[in-house]
């Protein structure tokens, strides 16, 4: 369907009770990316067609100073290699900013 035009995006995160959202979501990107997707392709249909879909691209989707800030900064770089999506190294929402030591009591109880 991708290779013929269709827009594909993501939407694992689901009131599931196993799954957790944002950790789907790199979940989804990576197999994405093993079946058809570039990694550009799959992070800016997590990002920028996904707000589009919505309507929401005003506000959400790319980085703009305008636009509400809520993104990740990796350690790495997932054009190179999807599976960076999973070296986070700050999370920005809501105006507030989270290193990765901040993140790592919030996260604890998502891993066990």
């Amino acid at each position: 369907m991708h290779r013929g035009g269709a827009q594909i995006l993501p939407g694992t995160d689901t009131p599931n009770p196993f799954s957790f959202a944002g950790f789907v979501l790199h979940d989804e990107l990576k197999v994405l990316v093993q079946v058809a997707f570039t990694p550009l392709v799959a992070v800016r249909a997590a990002t920028r067609d996904s707000a589009r879909f919505m309507r929401l691209l005003d506000w959400y989707g790319t980085a703009k100073p305008w636009k509400v800030a809520d993104l990740l900064i990796l350690d790495a770089d997932p054009l190179k290699d999807i599976n960076n999506v999973d070296k986070i190294s700050i999370v920005v929402t809501r105006g507030r900013v989270f290193t990765k030591e901040e993140l790592q009591p919030l996260l604890q109880p998502a891993l066990e």
